[in-house]
């Protein structure tokens, strides 16, 4: 019984990682990362397959996590889908390490592993491990530069950005 309970707790709590040699940033301010983020990269997952419009809105919550809202359009289905879910901090709250469910009990990890700290406009985000990564930003396009040096500081953390997929915003 005892091992069965330590395998449960291991399967809850291991999908919250960070992928080893990545680190999360320091002096993270959640009230200024709350609000609209636009998803500009991602690595492929079927959860976000044949989107379009990708956001994803931040609030605070009454209990100090943070509610998720991610949010795109189904070109082929025509309509919005959306998920709705929360977030707490996995270490201080000034550390840029969450945990994030959708799905009641089970949590993912949601490492902001850079981030614009001058003005919250850009974030790079990393989930357990390395097939989990996003390129976010507070507008629906970067400048080219700032997208390439983003681009290149993933790949040099060793995420595959030859694999990486634009999203297209209207």
């Amino acid at each position: 019984m005892k091992a069965l309970c330590m395998l449960i707790f291991t399967l809850l709590t291991s999908c919250t990682g960070i992928p080893e040699g990545v680190t999360a940033v320091d002096g993270f301010e959640v009230n200024r990362y709350l609000g609209t983020w636009y998803e500009i990269a991602r690595l492929d997952h079927r959860f976000e397959r044949g989107l379009e419009n990708i956001s994803a809105t931040y609030t605070l919550r009454d209990d100090g996590g943070v509610d998720v809202l991610n949010k795109g359009w189904d070109v082929k289905a025509g309509e919005w889908h959306e998920a709705q879910g929360k977030a707490y901090f996995v270490e201080q709250p000034d550390k840029g390490r969450l945990k994030v469910s959708f799905f009641g009990p089970f949590y993912g990890g949601y490492n902001i592993i850079e981030l614009d700290k001058k003005d919250y406009a850009y974030s790079m985000i990393a989930g357990p491990d390395r097939s989990y990564f996003w390129i976010l930003s507070r507008t629906k396009q970067l400048p080219e530069a700032t997208l390439q040096t983003l681009i290149d500081r993933a790949k040099a953390l060793g995420f595959a950005t030859d694999q990486l997929i634009f999203a297209k915003h209207d």
